[in-house]
């Protein structure tokens, strides 16, 4: 601990406000998704907790507010600050499990794309170029009206969109290690392909993925909710941010808005404490950009 408190990255970190307003939020967003449920009364999707004599409260603060009810209630009287943390649970799980899978299928492609070459890199690259001309919402959407609904289909069409960025990025780190003078020491001292790979390129590369990782989580937290909002996403009985967006959004423009402003607000203070975070990282962890 003390020799992280004494080193440069922690110097830099202490220095730089955006990046220490970002990691807050992201730090208490965190412990309300982890210890949250702890904390509400209610469970917003246990049927038995709901009652409809108290939908559409507004937040306390107003007028016809209910104490119980900080945030105020949506249309089948669930509390909706327990609705956002039980939802920010769901949201942070697919972010985080797209991103791990994407980082693992992009990164194995990267590798065998940099180091090995040829038509490998000729089929894995022209594979990635199709795809990224296409945007990532309309292949995300496509693969989710062809094939259904679920989490187990978001976290699919998340990391086909997902891994490119992890191949393209891997396979230039890669192109630049193995012209370097250990690789060529390595390969005469008698290793492998697959031991120099998993001993000495992938361990330098590590690096700028730490940081589109931590740029991709906010990414597909954005894309998720955007799946859910246009209702091909998570299913209704595992709500995430997205889908409590699309059920206030319905009542919008009745007046009652804060079913949908405050899960809207959470998703947007969310993703803007990732991405000062992940703008720190990518400036630190890269000296040409300091």
């Amino acid at each position: 601990m003390t020799r992280f408190l004494s080193s440069e990255f922690f110097y830099h970190y202490r220095r730089n406000l955006p990046a220490i307003f970002g990691s807050a939020l992201l730090l208490c967003f965190t412990l309300m998704a982890i210890f949250g449920p702890l904390l509400v009364a209610q469970d917003p999707y246990d049927v038995t907790q709901l009652e409809l004599m108290d939908s559409f409260k507004p937040p306390v603060w107003l007028e016809g507010g209910d104490p119980r009810y900080l945030l105020g209630t949506d249309g089948q009287g669930r509390d909706v600050l327990a609705s956002i943390v039980y939802g920010a649970r769901i949201s942070a799980f697919i972010g985080l499990a797209a991103m791990l899978c994407s980082c693992l299928i992009g990164t194995t492609l990267g590798l065998v794309a940099g180091y090995y070459g040829g038509l490998a890199d000729s089929v894995i690259m022209r594979i990635a170029d199709i795809q990224l001309s296409f945007p990532s919402m309309l292949i995300a959407l496509f693969l989710m009206s062809a094939f259904g609904t679920g989490i187990d289909m978001v976290l699919i069409a998340l990391t086909a969109v997902g891994w490119v960025v992890y191949a393209r990025t891997v396979r230039g780190s890669t192109l630049g290690e193995i012209q370097k003078e250990y690789i060529q020491a390595a390969r005469v001292a008698g290793l492998g392909n697959v031991a120099i790979i998993r001993k000495h390129v992938l361990p330098n590369v590590l690096t700028p993925l730490i940081v589109v990782s931590t740029i991709q989580v906010g990414t597909f937290i954005l894309i998720e909710a955007s799946l859910s909002f246009l209702g091909v996403g998570v299913p209704i009985t595992q709500p995430s941010l997205g889908l409590l967006v699309k059920e206030g959004f319905d009542v919008l423009f009745s007046g009652i808005w804060w079913t949908s402003a405050f899960p809207g607000l959470f998703i947007m203070f969310l993703v803007f404490g990732i991405n000062l975070f992940g703008d720190f990282l990518r400036d630190e962890l890269n000296p040409r950009l300091r």
